[in-house]
């Protein structure tokens, strides 16, 4: 497309040079500010809890979840393995798997309900995503895992939520020996 008649060609030139030095001195904003304090703008980080035995599914691509059928009635991605551990000691493995995550801070804890949640941050944006996990004992010296991964931000997270799920799962199932998927 040529430039309107008529209008100098210096002219769209100095356009271009003010759309990128504006350009530039956003991206300098938002990582001088730090991208966190962006990303809170939009609410905080941790989304909260969420009960699995009610858990309604986002219509967005921006979540993920492995639950044993007998307990969440939403749409699993992933199957969750039995281990062949009692929840505590599971709860024990699992802390090794965060342990060797990136980013990841844990803001809730409710050991009552075997429950964690955790806020896990991409590298490089530090978008903020939140991971519900839930440690099921089921006797016998057994027990198994509920997880639920979401994004704050997006409609879509090009498949990190589920990536890290099956990661954390690949992870835990080295740490704690697994019998069979629930």
């Amino acid at each position: 497309m040529s430039p309107p008649i008529g209008v100098p060609m210096h002219f769209w030139s100095t356009v271009l040079a003010v759309a990128a030095a504006a350009a530039i001195a956003s991206l300098a904003v938002f990582f001088i500010a730090g991208p966190e304090r962006i990303w809170a703008l939009f609410g905080p980080a941790d989304l909260g809890p969420v009960n699995f035995e009610t858990l309604k599914r986002r219509t967005s691509s921006n979540d993920s979840l492995a639950c044993p059928q007998n307990i969440c009635t939403a749409k699993s991605d992933l199957a969750s393995p039995i281990f062949a551990v009692s929840a505590p000691e599971l709860q024990k493995a699992f802390a090794k798997v965060i342990a060797s995550e990136p980013s990841v801070e844990q803001v809730a804890s409710d050991d009552s309900g075997f429950t964690r949640r955790y806020v896990q941050r991409t590298k490089i944006m530090r978008f903020p995503d939140t991971i519900v996990v839930r440690f099921i004992d089921l006797g016998d010296g057994r027990s198994t895992i509920a997880l639920y991964s979401r994004s704050q931000l997006g409609e879509s997270d090009f498949g990190v939520n589920h990536a890290r799920i099956e990661r954390w799962l690949g992870k835990l199932s080295k740490e704690a020996p697994a019998v069979k998927t629930a």
